[in-house]
């Protein structure tokens, strides 16, 4: 099952990773592909709409429920309508110089029948990848909670969708110049993850912490809550990595598997580390656990074997865990819901091990013709090291442009009287 992504061909074909197959290979669309990319599109929506809605929201205070579930929601409609409008042909166009796509599929117009090299619509691929530009700027929402501005998050999300997201989509999946270069990313690793968690830290740091952090204890409200959250998150992750081998095929079958039992170690391995440390493991310990594994599996999920995800589920779990003591203990950084330590540490962390257990002699599908572990995991470590340079910058100089229409920040009595009321004028709990 595992051997049919192999070497060169295999590689070759992997449409992720943006490469074209002779498009007389291809005259029609296969219902039953067609069929499952559909149905990958509608879980990797529910990861967001509702699952990290109530993954983040069970995390914060009670006060500030209702403003993360509309901060996610705002940013979903954002997203989705500007990657109809500009986004797609930015990521997916014709190629122009490796950087950006061009601009023939402005309002999903001139789509093909079926996209090159797939047997899939290109409507259905766009699709599919919408759902990716919606969760991505989405997952930032949690390093900022309890203290940013509503119309700054909505200004800022939507053009990071377009000048830090879509261009590195087309560096990886569009045929740009990273995948020129042999870069590997399944489905997010580091077009999704390494984007999201570094221009998280990046905010946290614009914005300050919260009042009161880290003296105050900023509780979660609903523990039971997130823990449901991050098992729709876990279920909608299959659409998320099974959906990117962008066929119904035992490829799709492999990518799942792997994702499954990296999450299930992950959150063992969680649990076991809260015992060691705190004395006991907790519901959030469990449900951070999974998203660590997730994350780190995210990049490799086609392309490694059952064992290696077991190792890198253990590996995500114990690199996150610790990351999230150095950030917040070491560092001083109240990046709240630790966007950068789980998603942004786990995506980098898949992303460079994944150069390791690609081998088959690990399992994996092995390297492209006379490539090597250390040519791929020098090619690896380029491209997490560009996206995070290009998120970086690109969030410092949109932030900063945004704030000049709307602040960043909510006054401190804002802040104190909690953001679902000062902010959008209702509560999530009325109390007699």
């Amino acid at each position: 099952m595992f051997r049919k992504l192999i070497a060169t061909a295999g590689l070759a074909a992997l449409p992720v990773a943006g490469f074209a197959q002779d498009p007389a290979q291809v005259a029609v669309s296969d219902s039953g592909d067609t069929a499952w990319i559909l149905t990958a599109s509608a879980l990797v929506l529910l990861m967001t709409l509702p699952g990290l809605g109530l993954f983040y929201g069970g995390l914060v205070r009670a006060k500030n429920f209702l403003s993360v579930l509309l901060q996610i929601g705002a940013i979903a409609a954002a997203a989705s309508v500007l990657w109809v409008v500009v986004g797609y042909t930015l990521a997916f166009g014709q190629v122009s110089n490796g950087v950006i796509g061009g601009g023939i599929f402005w309002m999903f117009n001139n789509l093909g029948d079926v996209r090159e090299g797939l047997t899939i619509p290109e409507s259905t691929f766009a699709l599919f990848q919408m759902t990716f530009a919606v969760i991505t700027p989405a997952l930032m929402v949690g390093a900022w909670v309890d203290r940013a501005r509503f119309g700054w998050v909505l200004g800022f999300c939507a053009l990071w969708g377009l000048v830090v997201y879509a261009p590195v989509a087309h560096w990886v999946w569009g045929s740009g110049w990273l995948a020129g270069l042999g870069v590997m990313d399944f489905a997010g690793g580091i077009v999704v993850h390494t984007t999201a968690g570094i221009s998280a830290l990046v905010v946290a740091l614009m914005l300050g912490k919260r009042s009161g952090w880290p003296k105050t204890l900023m509780l979660p409200h609903a523990p039971a809550m997130t823990m449901a959250g991050a098992a729709l998150l876990w279920v909608g992750w299959f659409g998320f990595n099974g959906g990117s081998a962008l066929t119904a095929t035992d490829d799709a079958s492999a990518a799942i598997i792997n994702t499954h039992v990296a999450a299930a170690t992950a959150s063992l391995v969680w649990l076991l580390i809260e015992k060691l440390s705190v004395g006991k493991p907790t519901s959030v310990g469990w449900a951070t656990g999974a998203i660590a594994g997730l994350a780190t599996i995210t990049p490799a999920a086609g392309y490694v074997g059952p064992g290696a995800s077991i190792i890198m589920g253990l590996a995500g779990s114990v690199v996150c865990y610790y990351a999230i003591q150095l950030v917040k203990q070491k560092m001083k950084i109240d990046d709240s819901l630790d966007v950068f330590a789980v998603h942004g540490v786990g995506g980098m962390l898949g992303s460079l091990m994944l150069a390791i257990f690609v081998s088959e002699s690990f399992g994996g599908v092995g390297y492209s013709e006379g490539g090597s572990m250390g040519a791929q995991f020098a090619a690896q470590a380029l491209g997490v090291g560009a996206v995070a340079l290009w998120s970086a910058v690109g969030t410092v100089i949109l932030g900063m442009m945004v704030s000049l229409v709307f602040p960043m920040r909510v006054s401190e009595d804002e802040e104190r009287e909690g953001l679902d009321i000062t902010s959008h004028g209702e509560r999530a709990w009325e109390f007699d």
